[in-house]
């Protein structure tokens, strides 16, 4: 997959394509539909297909106090385009010079100029250009006025909700995360660092691994079973997000106690993949460390008896 950084990267011979634009975080099963389906009309006529992005989030610039943290940052992002057979993203450095750009501009600018556009696809709630101006309606009429055919896709509901980047945060922030499995087509995960400063040797032979800071978004504080990707390999887990407030000096973590755990390489820079699978309870005092080993033990009963269901 080919990523243009800026528009005068995109060659002028680039196209025809087939494009959809927009922020695409979690890359869920709303996107998905769409680009899926501008991916086969891409093929049929010989172009590429394009997803338009931006970096950082338009509301990190615009309204940087009510700005979502990201269920997909962008390497994870791009990851999820290429995987779905997007052929080129380019990736508009978002600033408030490009926030003025009219709706009829940006339609023929980028879609018609540098990326000779046959046909857009978007969602129904679709908006672009200065102030959100434009919606679907005008992006049909820019494509009498251009050359492209406006494709528009109706809203997606599964299991009752509506399924959309906004809806999926919300879940995600009350610890659903079997539900926000559902709209995102995959079980959440984030990707980190092990926590610095645990001095780390060649093996690490202890079967609990912190992550480094993570800035976007984890579900809410509590317990899960998961999956801890380990470089190239992956362990079973009960991870405890959360301030850990059993002991003296509480403290944001997120620990994951590994289940089939064996001696393996770790440095502070070996690439950590968590996975969420199901919530087990909410991160609660106990009183006492030992009442606390008590109910680890239960808990990692329970992700054991998971995983061989699983199976």
């Amino acid at each position: 997959m080919q990523v243009f950084r800026h528009l005068e990267d995109v060659p002028a011979d680039f196209g025809p394509s087939a494009v959809s634009a927009g922020n695409f975080d979690g890359v869920h099963r709303a996107h998905q539909e769409v680009v899926r389906h501008m991916t086969a009309n891409a093929r049929s006529f010989g172009g590429k297909a394009v997803v338009v992005t931006f970096e950082p989030h338009p509301y990190r610039i615009l309204r940087p106090d009510v700005a979502p943290k990201l269920l997909t940052p962008l390497p994870v992002k791009l990851e999820l385009l290429e995987q779905i057979g997007v052929d080129a993203v380019l990736l508009l450095p978002f600033t408030r010079d490009l926030s003025l750009t009219t709706a009829e501009d940006f339609a023929r600018q980028v879609l018609v100029n540098v990326l000779h556009a046959r046909e857009v696809h978007e969602g129904y709630n679709f908006h672009f250009g200065h102030k959100a101006q434009g919606n679907v309606n005008t992006l049909a009429e820019l494509g009498k006025q251009c050359g492209f055919e406006a494709k528009v896709y109706s809203e997606m509901i599964l299991r009752g909700y509506h399924v959309s980047s906004s809806q999926i945060r919300r879940l995600l922030e009350v610890g659903e995360v079997s539900r926000a499995r559902a709209l995102l087509g995959r079980p959440f995960s984030i990707v980190s660092n092990p926590g610095r400063g645990r001095g780390y040797g060649h093996k690490y032979t202890v079967p609990t691994v912190n992550l480094a800071r993570y800035d976007e978004l984890v579900p809410a504080d509590g317990v899960y079973i998961t999956w801890l990707r380990v470089g190239s390999e992956c362990f079973e887990a009960v991870t405890n997000v959360g301030k850990r407030p059993t002991f003296r000096e509480e403290s944001f973590a997120i620990e994951s106690h590994l289940l089939n755990f064996h001696p393996i390489e770790l440095s502070a820079e070996t690439e950590l993949q968590l996975t969420f699978l199901k919530r087990l309870r909410p991160e609660i005092k106990f009183p006492s460390v030992e009442a606390l080993r008590e109910q680890i033990a239960k808990d990692v009963h329970k992700a054991r008896r998971y995983f061989r269901l699983e199976k």
